[in-house]
């Protein structure tokens, strides 16, 4: 089983006429995802890789009876196709762009109260099941179906602790990588609490790095929510306070929290294993099965 995408997931990719557009529908198509649709403001009727293109998302939406969409939109225009994909019947956006401006998001979180549709990102490598779908820029091949479910910040530390995973067959249900901006879609809680109703996750990796909250929040979450076991990373040990390091919410601000320590105490406290490199959260995961 698997959580928000499987081999029926009908995607329309938003930007598909650009550069970094059609080549990842490409590679998401040869990896086997059903991508239906693309849709650009003013370039209705034209295809991409044999994909009929659409002027509006809910052009595309009706006609293909897509249910998922993927968006490679520069950052000044990134919002507002957040915006179009939420005003339709879409059970899930993947936001790809970097940079989109902070406002924007501001706006968008408030929508997202509004309708049902799921976000996830901005600024994030997207979600695969392995062997069944992918929506975004995860290289597939390091990937292999499996029970171990993962979400995470970052999207290189991702591909890392999932390449040990999967070196030692332990293969994945599910991975996610939500993005690092201080403004997201779906969170960690969110993807927690959606592994723990999956009755095919037998443990589920959580990689968070410094700044924020959100993973003493999750540690939370999984004290008192969560039966499968999970098992954690936390980078940006040795970034000095102040000082952004890579994603834009990867600060610690001097409070207290949002740094290393503060998070592996708080996920320790919650019974989950810390590793000190993407080779221990392997060996705990292994350890936890």
């Amino acid at each position: 089983m698997s959580i928000l995408v499987d081999d029926d997931t009908r995607v329309v990719v938003q930007g598909i006429t650009g550069g970094e557009g059609s080549f990842h529908t490409e590679q998401m198509m040869e990896y086997g995802t059903n991508v239906v649709a693309g849709a650009v403001p003013g370039k209705g009727g034209q295809e991409v890789r044999g994909v009929p293109v659409y002027d509006t998302v809910d052009e595309a939406v009706e006609a293909e009876d897509a249910d998922a969409s993927v968006i490679f939109v520069p950052p000044a225009f990134a919002g507002d196709a957040i915006f179009e994909a939420l005003d339709t019947d879409l059970d899930l956006v993947v936001a790809i762009t970097e940079g989109v401006p902070t406002q924007d998001m501001s706006k968008v979180y408030k929508r997202l109260s509004e309708v049902d549709t799921r976000l996830i990102g901005p600024n994030c490598p997207g979600i695969i099941t392995p062997g069944e779908a992918k929506l975004g820029i995860l290289p597939g091949n390091i990937f292999e179906a499996g029970n171990v479910g993962l979400v995470s910040r970052s999207g290189t530390l991702t591909y890392q602790v999932v390449d040990n995973l999967t070196e030692r067959g332990l293969g994945q249900t599910t991975a996610i990588g939500i993005g690092g901006d201080p403004i997201i879609g779906t969170d960690f809680i969110d993807a927690l609490s959606l592994f723990e109703d999956d009755p095919d996750t037998d443990a589920v990796v959580m990689c968070g790095e410094i700044g924020g909250e959100d993973e003493e929040q999750a540690a939370k979450f999984i004290a008192e929510n969560m039966d499968t076991p999970v098992a954690g990373f936390i980078a940006g040990r040795t970034a000095p306070p102040g000082k952004r390091m890579g994603h834009a919410g990867a600060i610690v601000s001097g409070s207290g929290t949002g740094t290393a320590e503060s998070k592996i105490d708080a996920l320790n406290d919650a019974g989950v294993p810390v590793g000190d490199t993407p080779k221990q959260v392997a060996d705990n995961i292994e350890d936890l099965l």
